[in-house]
């Protein structure tokens, strides 16, 4: 079979972006989009993607001549999607350890405009011990404000050179965040007063908010793919059809990154430029991570493994569509018609027949995920209606169910379904609440767990019924099986 860059060839562009990170996410996410909006005329630049990391290879990428296959596969508007896209955007890939010197000159290119980064939640973090002298700093906020110092000089600190910084890291504010670490690193490198004052008024620091599910190389199904498109890919990158990316900044950058323009027409694909992206991340947090969170214990324990499975049953579905449509949707600061339409997409992913979504994965930390994805819309429906959302709080009950443990094992709890047994992974102090106190009477029980406050950051017994609802349906639960508690708790 030919290889990729036997069946593809790509035009040289001028590079308008710097890429730290080479991986999965942005080359099926960021390099993608920019890639459409290449062959769409709108864009008309190139990448250049940087391994910011010491260890690793980029021999894959100069094998293939920096070509690589995106597929994706999925459902959209209720039928199976499949496309596989050759991006040719990346112009050349550099380590910026071992080749330090071609890392330092994209610095210097009079067509950079941009800079994306995906470098991990722990990538934007300030370290007093990093050092400016080194080739290159160590962290990610070091590499970025030695990069920007060095384009500063390199053309005087001319107004128009500014950078425009694009961070897809999974951290609320990233932008802002980034921009903190790189004045910090100015004030301690002693870069002087004139760099600070083009960093912050001559480039745009923008807070994002990405949203698409990469597997990246789908190993079981490659050999496949590849026969599929006609050429063997090292680099083949899976991912769902779904996208969103919205763009939070204080200056208007659409007309420069026009990537809405790019992705226009393609359904379940979007890129909203706003001011204030905290509804949509409200949005996402709700509707997607909340339906994970309020369902999929609760699935487990009625027998379903992934997340597909819960989508096919009535029941489970049924409690799922119920949450989000009753007791989330209204919740959102966003019109209502607009989350319903996200809650849509979000089903249709779930079901996706591409992607066994695992549920035990899916359950890790989930005290913390309730807390973060569940008590705010609990909070509000609360205030809103004066009583406990009975959905939501069947949905704690349910977590207390898969915790329910007190056999330890290699830093987990051991619970059991059936004849089989599942692993509970969590923080320690949580698993061990869990092992102290789940054999204790279900009300004592369901008050010691809704009282820690250190779990949840407030006294949940405060609302009126909360433990007389958990009570009765952890007794349920116990009594006569999740499946069957699913059933009891929709009835209206």
């Amino acid at each position: 079979m030919k290889k990729i860059n036997e069946v593809h060839k790509r035009t040289p562009r001028e590079i308008k972006v710097v890429q730290f990170g080479e991986g999965n996410f942005l080359r099926a996410f960021v390099d993608y989009m920019i890639d459409i909006a290449n062959e769409k005329g709108v864009f008309n630049g190139d990448v250049a993607i940087v391994k910011p990391i010491s260890f690793g290879s980029l021999e894959r990428f100069h094998k293939q001549d920096n070509l690589y296959t995106v597929s994706l596969r999925g459902k959209l508007d209720g039928k199976t999607y499949v496309e596989n896209r050759a991006v040719t955007c990346v112009n050349k890939v550099v380590d910026s350890y071992s080749e330090y010197e071609d890392y330092a000159a994209l610095a210097k290119l009079d067509s950079l405009r941009f800079v994306v980064s995906n470098t991990t939640e722990a990538g934007i973090v300030y370290d007093p011990t990093d050092k400016f002298e080194l080739t290159p700093p160590n962290t990610y906020p070091g590499k970025l404000t030695k990069f920007l110092y060095e384009r500063f000089q390199a053309f005087n600190g001319a107004t128009d050179k500014g950078l425009i910084i694009l961070p897809v890291e999974l951290i609320e504010n990233n932008g802002g965040k980034l921009k903190e670490c790189v004045l910090k690193l100015i004030e301690l490198w002693n870069l002087g007063d004139a760099f600070k004052a083009w960093v912050c008024d001559n480039c745009v620091f923008c807070s994002t908010l990405v949203d698409r599910i990469v597997s990246g190389y789908p190993r079981d199904k490659a050999a496949e793919i590849c026969e599929e498109i006609g050429y063997e890919d090292e680099l083949l990158d899976n991912a769902e059809p779904f996208a969103l990316w919205v763009i939070e900044s204080d200056k208007d950058i659409s007309a420069e990154f026009p990537m809405d323009k790019a992705l226009e027409g393609r359904v379940g694909m979007d890129v909203i430029f706003t001011d204030n992206q905290k509804p949509y991340r409200e949005r996402k947090v709700r509707i997607l991570n909340g339906a994970h969170t309020s369902t999929v214990l609760a699935g487990y324990l009625a027998g379903k493994d992934i997340v597909r499975d819960c989508m096919n049953d009535k029941d489970i579905r049924g409690l799922m569509e119920a949450i989000i449509h009753k007791e989330v949707v209204p919740t959102v600061k966003l019109p209502t018609a607009e989350a319903e339409a996200f809650a849509a997409s979000v089903f249709e992913r779930f079901e996706n027949p591409f992607v066994d979504h695992a549920i035990l994965s899916i359950s890790l930390n989930s005290v913390s995920k309730w807390k973060s994805r569940l008590l705010p819309t609990f909070r509000d429906d609360y205030n809103a209606n004066g009583k406990c959302p009975k959905l939501i709080t069947f949905s704690f009950a349910a977590l207390m169910a898969f915790y329910s443990s007190d056999e330890k094992g290699k830093d987990c709890l051991i619970g059991h379904r059936g004849d089989g047994t599942y692993e509970i992974h969590d923080d320690q102090d949580v698993l061990d609440f869990f092992a102290a106190n789940c054999k204790k009477p279900t009300r004592e029980f369901v008050t010691a767990f809704a009282s820690a406050e250190g779990f949840w950051g407030e006294d949940l017994t405060k609302y009126e019924g909360f433990v007389d609802m958990v009570t009765e349906d952890l007794d349920f639960v116990k009594n006569n099986g999740m499946a069957a508690a699913i059933k009891e708790v929709l009835k209206d």
